[in-house]
């Protein structure tokens, strides 16, 4: 799925826009070379949406610039659910692991192995041992080094010497995996299947449903009037209006043809209003800080 590194520089890109799209948090990554893995946190239960835009994104770039046609992955991709608090930093390690347990690298030794993964650039792995400077703005470490003294100096060396430690014994995590849905303790797992799991008849292993935490479209309108200086929501203009858009679709949950109808526009215009304000959050820090703030305010809303 990658020729060069021209793609896997593009693929980060695509991954980079769509978690901003979709309101994701990407705890760790790597690229391989015919697959890649992500241990994602999706606070609006939205993994689907997140994974069709930007596989159907980066296959169109891969085709175009390939001069190809047609499905770039073999089938679906495949998901299992992480109990944070603890399988967050094994499934993180066992991530980062990937580039030596393949080919002729897997057979090296150890010292050999180490040299190798601290030098494998496309992975969130020198975010994670080498400090702010290596680190991708997209990946979230803090959660992961939490267990190992904090993001600071002590917190990476620790992580670092658990990655040594775990190429010596050998990290295994797929033999855990309950149901080939979910990766916890007994208590987690008993959880997940009384809340989320629901038993489909004639198959033995459960399918996990897709779960939302959408606000409602007027709890969102009437926080903007109120608390983000809009006087009507629905009628505003220029980045305002861009604003209004990007929050129905990343806190309602609405796509671009009902948000078109709400504000009384065509479909394409609010894709491309959403487009113009990352743009512009991109080039103007002001409105960063203004849109961050009304996306922290919102993610604080009680459902």
């Amino acid at each position: 799925i990658f020729k060069d590194d021209a793609d896997r520089r593009m693929f980060l890109q695509i991954l980079f826009q769509s978690i901003d799209t979709y309101s994701i948090t990407l705890h760790s990554f790597v690229l391989m070379k015919n697959h890649w893995h992500f241990l994602v946190e999706t606070p609006l239960g939205n993994l689907s949406d997140f994974m069709r835009h930007f596989n159907i994104t980066y296959t169109s770039h891969y085709n175009r610039r390939h001069n190809r046609s047609g499905h770039l992955y073999q089938g679906r991709y495949k998901s299992f659910l992480v109990e944070m608090e603890s399988y967050l930093s094994a499934v993180s390690r066992y991530i980062h692991l990937n580039p030596v347990r393949i080919g002729t690298i897997k057979r090296k030794e150890p010292e050999y192995q180490l040299r190798y993964l601290w030098n494998y650039q496309w992975s969130s792995l020198p975010g994670y041992i080498g400090g702010l400077k290596e680190r991708l703005r997209f990946v979230e470490c803090t959660a992961v080094l939490e267990e190992y003294g904090g993001d600071n100096h002590i917190g990476r060396m620790g992580y670092k010497k658990q990655i040594s430690e775990d190429l010596v014994a050998g990290l295994t995590i797929r033999e855990k995996i309950v149901g080939q849905s979910v990766l916890g303790d007994g208590n987690f797992v008993s959880w997940v299947k009384e809340t989320f799991l629901e038993e489909e008849r004639n198959r033995e292993i459960p399918a996990v449903r897709k779960v939302h935490s959408y606000l409602s479209k007027d709890t969102v309108l009437s926080f903007l009037e109120s608390e983000a200086g809009m006087t009507s929501p629905l009628t505003e203009i220029g980045y305002n209006k861009q604003i209004v858009m990007t929050m129905l679709y990343k806190y309602v949950g609405l796509n671009n043809r009902e948000i078109g109808t709400l504000l009384g526009i065509d479909y394409s215009t609010v894709s491309q209003g959403r487009k113009r304000l990352r743009e512009r959050i991109a080039r103007d820090k002001k409105v960063k800080r203004r849109v961050d703030k009304i996306e922290r305010d919102l993610s604080r809303i009680k459902i």
